[in-house]
């Protein structure tokens, strides 16, 4: 599954992007990856294991709605459950 948020450009300097993978592990595990940073420029990967895959997917579904709150928008979504707003 994998989700992009972006923030609205301004004008003055290229948008914020934020971009929600969740994989399966090859031990059975999950793992959340997110990726932030500035379209054009540097970004910074993070990732968080997890052991059941409803855990990883929570956790996908606080991340997207936090980056909502900051004003970020959904711009693509892919997979078969990919989350609604």
């Amino acid at each position: 599954m994998r989700l992009l948020l972006q923030q609205r450009p301004d004008g003055r300097e290229a948008p914020r992007f934020v971009q929600l993978m969740l994989q399966p592990d090859l031990l059975g595990g999950w793992t959340l990856v997110r990726e932030t940073g500035q379209i054009g420029g540097r970004s910074s990967v993070r990732r968080e294991q997890f052991m059941d895959r409803d855990s990883a997917f929570a956790a996908l579904e606080h991340a997207r709605d936090q980056q909502l709150k900051r004003g970020f928008q959904l711009m693509f979504a892919q997979g078969a459950e990919a989350p609604s707003e």
